[in-house]
């Protein structure tokens, strides 16, 4: 058996319908063999050992000779010289239709099994070609499957078995295909359209200076200023679309990092902005270490903070918070704000998703809470984004202990 199955493995150049006909007619062939050799050894020892005996009676005195045939003579049997001649020739000739029974046995054996061997192994062809069926017509399917057409599916009926299991996993696997295909087509669009909206700006800014052949130079400064903040916008938006597919790609080292340090140093940085806007910010850090990309994890934190203070209100609050719960280190950041219908906070995950659409263009483009959902999926985390009732959002991110990070990638 393992001198087949290796010979099998070898055979790797061959089709599959091939090697699965040479397995089968391999089987049956090491079992025929292995049927032959008991039935030899079988028939060899059903020989009765027991001696065959002639009776005669002289016709003087009644006197009986036994003649003793195909067996060995007892031992209390006397018999004269010419009986027992008579008897060894008759074990002798014995013995020789034994082993011509014998001989005849294993050559018709041995045909039977070539002919069964060859009917095997075509028989096994067409078994073979029966359990490969359904996978040819899968493979057919998947191969008329492209970028065009990839809502189709393989869609096989039939009773729970494996080929059934690969069917509706490849149509699974197609499924999400598509979804990441429409999500790519998505993305697409949406980042032509917030890239052209800034060109089509400074496009009619430049028109407009070239244009007008009374333009003072405090004129020109005041659009080349309006320039630098498109160009800033433009810079932002392209800085963000680099680090979410930086995100999404993986992570490509890992350090001990400390969530209370770098909120700590992104709230400072943002104070003049928490006094301009007149919030309240309340920070409860405690020392929280986390396995990962320092300036992911950075950039996770700033994104959860600019976005709990960008979409507030007047006098509104800001709490961030870093500890441990058990083995798992935690961020959380929660802000008022604007009212937030529950069946919008997925919505909000997605790249340039905004909850109000018609405001003003305050330079976000609606990255910040997908980027943070990339840098988490790339750190394995956990982030739970709850809408308030009272309005704003609760958002919380749970990194994995040390033992449960992925390796890197």
């Amino acid at each position: 058996m393992g001198i087949l199955v290796g010979l099998t493995s070898k055979l790797t150049g061959m089709r599959v319908r091939l090697r699965l006909t040479l397995l089968y007619g391999g089987l049956f062939l090491l079992s025929g063999v292995v049927l032959l050799a008991i039935t030899y050894v079988l028939v060899a020892h059903s020989t009765p050992n027991a001696a065959m005996s002639s009776h005669s009676t002289t016709p003087s005195g009644g006197q009986s000779t036994s003649i003793f045939l195909g067996g060995t003579l007892p031992a209390d049997v006397q018999l004269s010289e010419a009986d027992r001649r008579i008897a060894e020739a008759f074990q002798e000739q014995a013995r020789q239709q034994q082993a011509e029974i014998m001989n005849q046995l294993l050559v018709e054996s041995g045909v039977a099994l070539a002919i069964m061997s060859v009917i095997s192994t075509v028989l096994g062809w067409l078994v073979a070609g029966r359990v490969l069926r359904p996978l040819r017509a899968m493979t057919n399917t998947i191969q008329l499957i492209s970028a065009r057409n990839v809502h189709e599916r393989l869609a096989v009926t039939g009773p729970r078995d494996e080929l059934k299991n690969l069917a509706d996993t490849v149509d699974g696997l197609l499924g999400r295909l598509e979804a990441a295909l429409d999500s790519h087509k998505r993305f697409v669009a949406n980042a032509a359209h917030e890239l052209r909206t800034p060109l089509t700006l400074e496009h009619a800014l430049l028109e407009e200076a070239v244009l007008d052949p009374a333009a003072t130079a405090e004129e020109f400064r005041a659009q080349f200023e309006e320039l630098m903040l498109v160009s800033e916008q433009q810079a932002r938006l392209l800085e963000s679309l680099l680090v979410l597919a930086t995100s999404e790609r993986g992570l490509d080292r890992r350090e001990s990092v400390d969530l209370s340090g770098l909120a700590g140093d992104v709230l400072r940085a943002a104070e003049p902005r928490v006094r301009r806007q007149d919030l309240v910010v309340v920070a409860q850090v405690r020392p929280a270490r986390v396995a990962g990309d320092p300036a992911l994890v950075e950039r996770l934190v700033a994104n959860l903070v600019d976005n709990a203070m960008s979409y507030n209100v007047p006098d509104g609050r800001v709490e961030v918070a870093t500890g441990t719960e058990g083995a798992r280190s935690f961020l959380s950041v929660t802000n008022t704000g604007p009212l937030v219908p529950p069946e919008m906070v997925g919505q909000l995950l997605g790249p340039f998703e905004r909850l109000d659409r018609t405001a003003e263009d305050d330079g976000h483009h609606g990255l910040g809470l997908s980027i943070v959902q990339s840098i988490v999926a790339a750190h394995s985390a956990d982030l739970t984004v709850r809408a308030r009732p009272e309005g704003g959002l609760a958002i919380s991110v749970h990194f994995p202990t040390g033992e449960d990070r992925p390796k890197n990638r």
